[in-house]
């Protein structure tokens, strides 16, 4: 039945979560579009044929962005004068959007989601500091998941961490968390090389990539938008290098080159690995771990997570670094990286 494939309850639960965060025109989104899920069959169908869990795929995202990305095009005008908040009459414009726009949302949906959020490169750099602090070496940087790689500048952009400022302080990127607890340590991470790899890289110059990339940020979190339209601006003359490939793949070559003395290497991802089936994602975790037995002080190796815990409770950022192979956890998040709650 249509009401039971609401992806069992999916879209709710994103709606309650997006409440949360301070979203409550997305959370409205998500519920009209649960109760008229009935108007796009093929919408239905996709979800109800869902092989794995609908949480870890981000199927409310998906759906989220496709409802953004036709009202960013203006189809339907009802749908459109809704995001302008020229109304507030969700049910009619949701409805109207998924009976004419069925294709278009389930192709959408398909496709995995690409946010790419540069808010999360404040608590990726956080870490790296603590590991700066701790090798007191430049990083080699390799990103898993890197999408238009926008987060492989992280240094290029200004943050303000807990009242710390680091980075480039002229960058138009700029980065404030709200930050809980103590600060990291004031160290200047320097950054030697960067790259990353994914599946279907992004060019940030491209204004189909730019315009899917917008479509994920939340319509009624404009700074988001905003720090993003910076970040693609920056992308395009500090072009990220990204790899297309499997990151498992990719990874393996990657930690095989041998590793130049003096430098940290760095692995780096966040929001990637919940898109890996659990196969590829303990090779990807045995792979870190085997190049960490190999580690020594003068070649130091880090591992920076950005995820979900399993059950999704919560967000957390872990430091694992070698030789010693000590684990940390340095903070819990917000998913996109609005606050980080310092443990480190």
């Amino acid at each position: 039945m249509t009401d039971h494939l609401a992806t069992r309850g999916e879209f709710s639960r994103q709606a309650d979560i997006a409440r949360t965060l301070g979203s409550p025109f997305v959370a409205a989104v998500l519920e009209a579009g649960e109760r008229h899920l009935g108007q796009a069959p093929r919408t239905a169908a996709l979800i109800r044929s869902w092989p794995g869990d609908p949480s870890a795929a981000a199927l409310a995202m998906r759906f989220n962005a496709a409802i953004h990305a036709l009202a960013r095009r203006g189809r339907p005008q009802r749908l459109e004068s809704l995001y302008r908040r020229q109304h507030d009459d969700f049910d009619g414009a949701i409805a109207a959007a998924m009976a004419s726009e069925d294709a278009f949302i389930a192709q959408w949906m398909q496709q995995p989601p690409q946010t790419n959020e540069v808010n999360r490169a404040a608590a990726i750099l956080s870490a790296l500091m603590v590991a700066g602090e701790r090798f007191g070496l430049p990083f080699e940087l390799l990103e898993l998941g890197s999408s238009a790689g926008l987060n492989l500048n992280l240094a290029r952009y200004a943050y303000d961490l807990g009242g710390l400022a680091a980075g480039a302080p002229d960058s138009p990127v700029r980065i404030a968390p709200t930050w809980r607890g103590s600060r990291p340590p004031k160290t200047v991470p320097e950054v030697i090389v960067a790259q990353g790899v994914d599946l279907h890289p992004l060019d940030a110059a491209d204004e189909a990539t730019r315009d899917r990339l917008l479509s994920f940020v939340f319509a009624d979190q404009p700074l988001r938008a905003e720090r993003l339209r910076h970040a693609l601006d920056l992308a395009q003359h500090h072009k990220p290098r990204v790899t297309r490939a499997d990151a498992v793949s990719w990874l393996a070559e990657q930690l095989a080159e041998p590793q130049v003395a003096g430098r940290c290497r760095a692995v780096f991802h966040s929001m990637v690995l919940q898109y890996l089936d659990a196969a590829d994602r303990k090779v990807a975790i045995d792979l870190i771990a085997a190049a960490g037995s190999r580690a020594t002080p003068e070649r130091p190796l880090a591992w920076i997570s950005f995820e979900w815990t399993p059950n999704r409770s919560e967000v957390q950022l872990w430091l694992t670094c070698w030789p010693s192979g000590e684990a940390r956890l340095l903070a819990t998040c917000h998913p996109y990286g609005a606050w980080i709650d310092w443990r480190g």
